[in-house]
């Protein structure tokens, strides 16, 4: 098998499995694709595999929801600190040493699924979002940029806020959507992408699409929590195990 097949063999095969994870929980595409790719490749080709698929399956989760218009104007100060933040911060994955992003992103991996084994449960007062959420959107697009991976710390956020279940899928997309557009735009920017291996991204919609298509058919037959926390599980250990393998001399 010449490289040029196992490579994209291991491609479909990943998002394939980030595509399953997304069907069955709600999240997790872009940080099982970023966690398994980066084993293999360096962390910014990574993030622009993964770029096409995480667009398509983020907008189809935003447009599905029931309050787009709302939801932008409350998430709007998050959302542009999004942008600025993976701006600030895209060198550190596009820069010349891979071990540092590597090192990065094990460690948000990581840090990622101790929250949520964790599953802290907190809310977010009304009056405190005006300059929370510009922080948190700050945050987030710089891990974004610095590492790929756009869940931390949006994700616990945006679950304290009070959203009901359909808005907050709806709100996760919103995040995840404008992250990935975030993420494309400074990748573009850096000029340090091979945007031959970003447009092998489009061959990766087919799997994830599946994926989250089986995932989501069999939803009614798992445990989600149990998959939830397993996934979790999954996240730290490989998390662990990028930023041992990125401090350790070789």
């Amino acid at each position: 098998m010449s490289d040029t097949v196992a490579i994209a063999t291991l491609v479909g095969l990943t998002f394939l499995a980030a595509g399953f994870t997304k069907g069955v929980v709600g999240l997790g595409l872009p940080t099982v694709a970023m966690g398994l790719l980066s084993l293999v490749m360096a962390p910014a080709a990574a993030a622009a595999l993964l770029i096409v698929p995480s667009l398509v399956t983020n907008v189809w989760q935003l447009l599905a929801g029931p309050s787009f218009a709302a939801l932008v104007r409350r998430l709007a100060s998050m959302m542009f600190a999004v942008l600025v933040g993976t701006s600030l911060s895209i060198n550190i994955l596009t820069g010349s040493s891979s071990s540092l992003a590597s090192g990065a992103l094990g460690a948000i991996l990581a840090a990622y699924g101790a929250v949520g084994l964790a599953a802290p449960r907190f809310t977010v007062p009304p009056r405190a979002e005006p300059w929370l959420s510009p922080l948190i959107g700050l945050a987030t697009g710089l891990i974004t940029g610095a590492t790929g991976v756009f869940a931390i710390p949006a994700v616990p956020y945006l679950s304290a806020l009070g959203f009901t279940k359909d808005e907050l899928i709806q709100a996760l997309g919103l995040s995840f959507t404008v992250s990935t557009v975030a993420l494309a735009a400074a990748l573009a920017l850096s000029g340090k992408v091979q945007w031959l291996t970003a447009g092998s991204s489009l061959l990766a919609i087919l799997p994830a699409l599946l994926g989250m298509f089986i995932g989501q058919r069999v939803r009614g037959r798992l445990q989600p929590e149990a998959f939830r926390r397993w996934f979790f599980i999954g996240l730290a250990v490989l998390g662990l195990y990028m930023l041992a393998r990125a401090l350790l001399p070789r």
